[in-house]
């Protein structure tokens, strides 16, 4: 699995393909360049950590058609957009569908430096929280299924007395099957186990 990240050029000319490359390298970055979006689609390695830089108009598929397959394809690598002919439709677009940025071409160097360390930045960021997400769906997932019931009544707002009549079961088992979720999910308070809770529902829901 790629672990340090790539900024992939798109462009279907060679020269501007060369020119991005040069200044991503004297950043110290790696970047690998692509002729056209359906060769950069074949090669990617999927979740590889980085960012895309993408012309808009290519021979064969264009820059907004490769962005829209990212998101078909649940991809969330940020896309850093340029292109020789500005609109404002487009930008709008391409903003809307979660680009970082659009930038004219001849780009100022510092403009793209700067965009590409935002989408780094970003990209960072998402798979940061994707793998703290992780972490906390795996502590769910060790409650035995009596846990399960219990919590979710918990969620509902029931007493550990409410809970016990609910199953039939004693106060003292509810308080019990209490503590062990609290244990296994890492959780030192209801507010904390309930937002912990929310936030795995939430993740579940955006898969």
């Amino acid at each position: 699995m790629v672990s340090k990240p790539v900024v992939y050029v798109v462009d279907d000319d060679d020269l501007a393909r060369r020119s991005v490359c040069a200044l991503v390298q004297s950043m110290g970055i790696s970047a690998v360049s692509f002729a056209s979006a359906e060769e950069f689609l074949n090669a990617y390695e999927p979740d590889a950590p980085g960012c895309l830089v993408t012309d808009v108009r290519m021979l064969g598929m264009s820059g907004l058609e490769l962005q829209q397959e990212l998101i078909d394809r649940a991809i969330s690598l940020p896309v850093i957009v340029m292109t020789a002919f500005p609109r404002t439709p487009m930008t709008v677009e391409v903003i809307q569908k979660g680009a970082v940025t659009v930038l004219e071409k001849p780009y100022v160097d510092d403009d793209l430096w700067d965009a590409i360390r935002k989408a780094l930045a970003l990209d960072k960021d998402v798979r940061q929280q994707r793998e703290e997400q992780e972490r906390v769906r795996q502590r769910f997932a060790l409650l035995t299924d009596r846990e399960v019931e219990v919590l979710n009544l918990i969620m509902e707002g029931r007493s550990n007395k409410q809970i016990a009549a609910a199953l039939k079961v004693s106060i003292r088992t509810v308080e019990n099957r209490r503590s062990s979720i609290f244990a296994r999910t890492q959780t030192s308070s209801l507010a904390e186990l309930i937002q912990l809770r929310l936030s795995v529902d939430r993740s579940q829901h955006d898969d």
